[in-house]
């Protein structure tokens, strides 16, 4: 086999799932499908458009951000039912990209990203994904809900000031210095459409078999998402009541009836090497986000489970594409992907249908979006926040160790403080630090009783795994060693791993050891540490005769020196 064919068969091949998901493709597949592509869609206009005003742009930025993006992450994931579009953990983010580097910059970092994505998931990095802990992952979503939550007062209170800084204490100062210019129009409509969507039924929550008239039109009601009906209601007492509230129409002049326009931000080398870090933020949180998505969704449904690097490849794909017609980052989103479970979704067919009915919602609907005031979507993007937080976790974080409740505590602090960035790093530094600790702690080394050793020979026991953080045992074991031992028998049948710096341990205990005239034996050595052992040469220095099978084994002669012990 060549170099490349081996390089190839190391690469995740480009399969999207709507390839084997529409096999035997049916009728009723098909309609159960449209009927919840469009029921996606009705609740993801809204949610477009708040994400987008309250990460700093345009609301159309949101829209066509659902629809390409949507379009392509249906079209070339891994999953049978996640939903892609613009989410709420990404507002902080671009909100505190675009405040400091730009707009164009961020649809820069946002391709970039979209490349490295795609990278993630043809190298099968996929998997590494999992391996940030859950406290990290529960701390800065926790983090960015409250910073969403925060986002909002300005535009719930109807306050009047041109733009917020992104700093969360300056945030708070500002709008202290500016509550004066309170509108109870803004307050109201907000907290009335917050009302409407916390109050207004569920499908998820309605029985399934009828009990009554109120049940039935409870239930029937719940077909229709509740953002919509704040949104339309909101919108209709601004337009025919001529609320003095600030509204789309006022900010931001309206949503284009058009379609999407492909522009090409200017690009260079210098400007992308200074958005390092915005890149490396937006594709980890994408990866992140959009791998949780895929696996809630694994668990509410019978279809095959999602692959995580399909999905990777996918969501590359889309935040590559998305920018260059005005998008902002993509993932996976979970409240739409559970909207469209339950909606009956059964492919990504149902997806795509999302994506063309928000184009044609654009194409038909957009001049009602200029009534549509800010109070209500800020009063919807607080529903959002509240439901993103895993509030519970901090009473349960009591429940658990130290460690898992700094790390959690840290990571949301943080995130509230600084950015997420910081706390993820800082986050994962102490992860590391806490699980080399806790190893550390595993392993042990112990008398070894079980053997009948002849008089002059002591025998330890060694447990768990000998690496950098724990050689401090080893280091401490000639301390332990009574006056009169000829030779010290490590039992290493426990020990199930060893590196180079157990491995240097070892050596330093034989080099003290044989300076006292005491013998080093090992017994009953694992495979790895063996091979490591005899890898390193340590084996030809302390002598094939002393790694013996078990301690029974280690046979010496009382009237004889021991191996390795120097004579006389």
């Amino acid at each position: 086999m060549s170099s490349w064919s081996q390089f190839k068969s190391r690469l995740h091949p480009f399969r999207p799932r709507l390839i084997s998901a529409v096999a035997g493709y049916s009728r009723p597949r098909f309609l159960a499908d449209l009927g919840a592509g469009v029921t996606v869609g009705i609740v993801a206009l809204p949610l477009a458009m708040a994400f987008a005003i309250a990460s700093g742009v345009k609301p159309e930025a949101g829209i066509f951000t659902a629809i390409i993006a949507g379009l392509l992450i249906s079209a070339l994931g891994g999953s049978h039912v996640q939903i892609g579009g613009p989410a709420g953990a990404f507002i902080v983010i671009v909100y505190g990209i675009v405040e400091r580097y730009g707009l164009a910059n961020l649809l820069i970092a946002t391709s970039l990203a979209g490349l490295l994505l795609f990278a993630m998931g043809w190298f099968k990095l996929g998997a590494l994904v999992r391996y940030i802990p859950v406290s990290i992952v529960i701390g800065f979503t926790n983090g960015i809900a409250v910073l969403i939550g925060l986002s909002q007062v300005k535009d719930l209170l109807g306050l009047t000031i041109d733009k917020l800084p992104a700093d969360f204490f300056t945030q708070i100062g500002v709008m202290a210095q500016h509550i004066h210019t309170l509108n109870v129009y803004a307050l109201a409509i907000g907290l009335g459409c917050l009302a409407t969507v916390v109050l207004w039924p569920k499908s998820y929550t309605m029985p399934t078999a009828p009990i009554g008239v109120v049940p039935h039109l409870r239930r029937w009601s719940a077909h229709l998402p509740g953002t919509i009906v704040a949104l339309a209601g909101a919108t209709a007492a601004t337009y025919f009541l001529h609320l003095p509230v600030e509204t789309i129409g006022t900010k931001f002049g309206g949503i284009p009836q058009s379609l999407p326009v492909l522009a090409l931000p200017e690009f260079s080398w210098t400007t992308a090497k200074q958005l390092l870090l915005p890149t490396l933020t937006i594709a980890i949180l994408g990866a992140i986000e959009s791998l949780l998505c895929a696996r809630v969704a694994d668990t509410m449904t019978e279809f095959p489970r999602h692959d995580p690097n399909q999905e990777l490849m996918a969501q590359g794909v889309a935040n590559f594409v998305a920018p260059l017609f005005g998008g902002i980052p993509a993932t996976g989103t979970i409240a739409r992907t559970v909207t469209n479970v339950r909606a009956g979704g059964t492919s990504p067919v149902s997806g795509i249908v999302h994506a063309l009915t928000l184009l044609g919602v654009v194409l038909v609907a957009a001049p009602l979006a200029q009534s549509v005031p800010l109070a209500a979507l800020a009063g919807i993007l607080l529903f959002v926040a509240w439901n993103m937080g895993e509030w519970r976790e901090f009473v349960h974080a009591w429940k658990f160790n130290v460690t898992y409740r700094t790390i959690l505590i840290g990571t949301f602090v943080l995130t509230v403080v600084f950015d997420l960035t910081v706390a993820v790093e800082v986050g994962l530094i102490l992860a590391c630090i806490f699980f080399i600790w806790r190893m550390g702690k595993l392993f042990t080394v112990l008398d070894h009783t079980a053997a009948d050793l002849p008089p002059g020979v002591q025998a330890f026991e060694l447990y768990g795994s000998l690496f950098f953080g724990a050689v401090g045992q080893i280091e401490e074991l000639p301390k332990r060693v009574a006056a009169g031992t000829r030779a010290v028998v490590l039992e290493m049948h426990r020990l199930i791993s060893m590196d180079t710096s157990g491995l240097d341990a070892l050596e330093d205990l034989h080099r003290t050891l044989k300076r006292r005239g005491v013998a080093l034996v090992l017994a009953n050595v694992n495979a790895q540490p063996l091979g490591l052992i005899r890898r390193s040469g340590f084996e030809a220095v302390l002598g094939e005769e002393n790694i013996v099978p078990t301690v029974a084994d280690a046979q010496f002669d009382d009237e004889a020196p021991l191996p390795d012990a120097p004579a006389g």
